[in-house]
């Protein structure tokens, strides 16, 4: 597959009209650090909005903030659209990120483990247990982490170990040796394979220390004879970006495995210390890190605190999470069976995780093993470790089917998962495909070929979000299922397109990135715009993940110009500006961050009247557009195609969880006038299709018996 042409002709620079991306994102991340905030949340769901907010900052540093420091390192100074250079963004960066690092800790220290320890739930430290319990402890460093610990000496003869990005360690400040006037320094890293929360024996079984806390009350058995000064825990992020030639087949497997080695070994773009940490401690590990002031983050309480997502989970404490929302049962366990045959007559529209993701599932695992069935055709971008997908496609390999499965080794921080199970399909027969030369493949599709009564028929899956039967619980998605003709060659084409040597396919209903997706979006908007400047009624309506591409931004100003109604729906990352006089005074965005993360992909169009709807895996990002392999298929039927709208205008209507983006950049929500009603668009949803099953059930069960006598 050839790269796509150039697009357009290159634009003036007008920053006023755009917003910086990394401080777009800052903003979402502030969205859900909001929710840790909110008081009005249940307190384990705070805890868990917190964790979220920490490891987003995680990536963050590991891929854009060290994609700045390359740029700055390299010399660049040319400024994005907004205006601002490498170095300008990181200085704000820093700035906003250390405002959020404090705010999150102090959320924590203050507010949310303060009230968890009300109810019983305690995170301690050593020293304040009786002495009994630091006995247990003892005993347990002795038997279980002492003989797993390798205290490190640092000084001129030993350079500073090359420590595992994410990894916690111990800095350890010694007295001089004897003759000596200079303090010492040595590392102890946290054993990532103990678990990190540890319960005392004789405990009251709610109460926890952290393990680095057990360590440093033991470091007399690590540094027998050495005077401890002190010991500070601290976490540096590294380098996470990957640099690679995507040449695809058996020699990229090979480069990327090599590539996640050499990971280890990127440099630190942050360091996380406690606050106790003294100047002194600190200046060492700088030295000796080659950090910068900016790369250091001083933190309040315990470092990286992913690992109180246990206690999110801890049982008989259910009155401090949201009431269960399970997902329901879109189709009954007999019309999972027989799939092909529901499938034949209509096609199936999915809304994760209101709708259960199990008929998905279904269909690979009844292609596995009907024996009609004569190939699975199949893209994996991200999925569960024991994934049930999975499975049956190994199954189906193994019975002899025609299986290919198309995987997305660079699927970031799932790279080094991708590859074992891609290797065990490859084990158990199936054609798997590592990736498309120059591209990243995040189209969500399975094409399941059988043979029936009438013929060949083709049967195909297209979804927004992953084939992750976990994440499917968490993620909002759509997904379509079908037994269309035309859908049915479209999706030929394109695994045809991946798999062999051709160009782009030209498909009838489909549209695929990078070929014809950024033209496909252009036309639709232009046409709005079109009909705007005719007098006619013009209207846009989207939900995304992110709007970074200047060129989609840019025709939707124009729309915006020529009076076409526009509404946004963008959980993350937004570059445009909506409410600039003159420009985008008919754009509206809101964001909504609430207990499901929001993720589908829709694209609506009032078209006069003849509406069209779009679900896809693209956002409106040049890394979607012109990058990466995509999909977009229309919703045709009138009742899924309702579906998808009203699920679009609850994120509209929402006043409880969204937030409306200014001009400026800032986000705030809507206030609730008097005699409003509050609209929480989740809980809406998942209501509504609730309703939906409970319709489908109840006609399901109405039963008409022919009278076969007057009597």
């Amino acid at each position: 597959m050839k790269p796509p042409k150039a697009h357009g002709k290159p634009k003036k620079r007008e920053p006023e009209l755009f917003l910086n991306r990394e401080l777009s994102w800052l903003q979402f991340n502030g969205r859900v650090l909001e929710e840790a905030l909110d008081a009005a949340n249940p307190l384990l769901e705070r805890l868990k909005f917190a964790t979220i907010v920490a490891s987003n900052l995680d990536e963050f540093f590991m891929v854009r903030v060290a994609a700045l420091q390359h740029a700055v390192q390299e010399g660049d100074t040319s400024p994005d659209l907004a205006g601002l250079t490498p170095g300008q963004q990181l200085r704000e960066i820093s700035l906003r990120a250390h405002e959020m690092v404090d705010r999150l800790y102090g959320a924590l220290a203050e507010a949310i483990l303060p009230a968890l320890a009300e109810r019983g739930v305690r995170i301690a430290t050593v020293a304040g247990l009786d002495p009994t319990l630091r006995a247990s402890l003892a005993k347990h460093f002795k038997d279980e982490v002492l003989p797993v610990l390798t205290p490190l000496a640092i000084d001129f003869a030993r350079p500073f170990p090359m420590l595992l990005s994410l990894s916690l360690n111990l800095a350890v400040l010694l007295g001089p040796a004897e003759g000596e006037e200079l303090k010492r320094l040595a590392v102890v890293q946290v054993p990532a394979r103990l678990p990190r929360l540890v319960r005392p024996v004789g405990g009251d079984g709610t109460s926890y220390v952290l393990l680095e806390d057990l360590i440093r009350s033991e470091l007399s058995a690590l540094f027998p004879g050495q005077e401890v000064l002190e010991a500070a825990v601290f976490r540096i992020s590294r380098d996470a970006e990957l640099d690679l030639d995507d040449e695809g087949g058996r020699d990229y497997l090979e480069a990327l495995e090599e590539e996640l080695r050499k990971r280890r070994k990127s440099q630190v773009v942050r360091l996380e210390v406690e606050a106790s940490a003294s100047d002194a401690l600190l200046t060492l590990l700088t030295d000796r890190l080659e950090a910068t002031a900016d790369d250091v983050y001083r933190v309040r309480g315990q470092l990286d605190i992913r690992a109180l997502y246990a206690l999110v989970e801890l049982p008989a404490l259910e009155d401090l999470r949201d009431a269960p929302l399970k997902p329901l049962a879109a189709l009954e366990a007999k019309d999972q069976e027989a799939i092909f045959e529901i499938l034949d007559e209509r096609g199936l529209l999915l809304h994760h995780p209101y709708d259960s993701f199990d008929p998905v599932v279904s269909l690979v695992s009844r292609a596995a093993d009907d024996p009609d069935v004569l190939a699975i055709k199949q893209t994996l971008y991200r999925t569960s470790g024991d994934s049930p997908v999975v499975q049956a496609l190994a199954r189906a390999a193994e019975q002899g089917k025609q299986v290919t499965v198309l995987v997305e080794l660079l699927a970031r921080f799932d790279e080094q998962s991708n590859i074992r199970w891609a290797r065990s399909l490859e084990e158990a027969g199936a054609h798997v495909i590592y990736g498309i030369r120059g591209f990243k493949t995040h189209a969500k599709i399975c094409l399941v070929v059988r043979r029936g009564r009438q013929g060949i028929r083709r049967y195909v899956h297209l979804g927004t979000g992953n084939y992750n039967d976990r994440t499917a619980r968490l993620y909002t998605d759509f997904g379509l299922m079908t037994s269309d003709p035309v859908i049915g060659a479209d999706a030929s084409a394109f695994f045809n397109a991946l798999t062999g040597y051709s160009d782009a396919p030209r498909m009838k209903k489909l549209a695929m990135a990078p070929t014809a997706l950024r033209e496909r979006f252009l036309k639709l908007i232009e046409r709005e715009r079109r009909r705007a400047e005719e007098g006619q009624a013009a209207e846009i309506r989207a939900k995304m993940n992110s709007l970074v591409d200047e060129e989609i931004i840019r025709a939707l100003y124009d729309a915006s110009k020529a009076g076409v109604r526009i509404r946004l729906n963008v959980r993350g990352i937004c570059c445009l500006r909506p409410g600039l006089k003159g420009v985008s005074d008919t754009i509206e965005v809101v964001s909504v961050v609430d207990r499901f993360l929001e993720h589908a992909r829709v694209f609506a169009f009032r078209n006069g009247g003849d509406e069209e709807v779009y679900l896809g895996s693209a956002d409106w990002m040049p890394r979607n557009l012109d990058r990466r392999i995509e999909l977009l298929f229309p919703v045709e039927a009138p009742e899924p195609r309702q579906k998808v709208l009203a699920a679009l205008e609850a994120m509209f209507a929402d006043n409880l969880k969204s937030r409306w983006l200014l001009p400026d950049g800032s986000y705030r929500r809507r206030r609730l006038g008097k005699g409003d009603e509050a609209f929480r668009a989740q809980l809406h949803l998942y209501r509504e299709a609730q309703k939906a099953v409970d319709r489908a059930r109840a006609a399901s069960a109405v039963l008409l018996e022919p009278l076969t006598s007057p009597g």
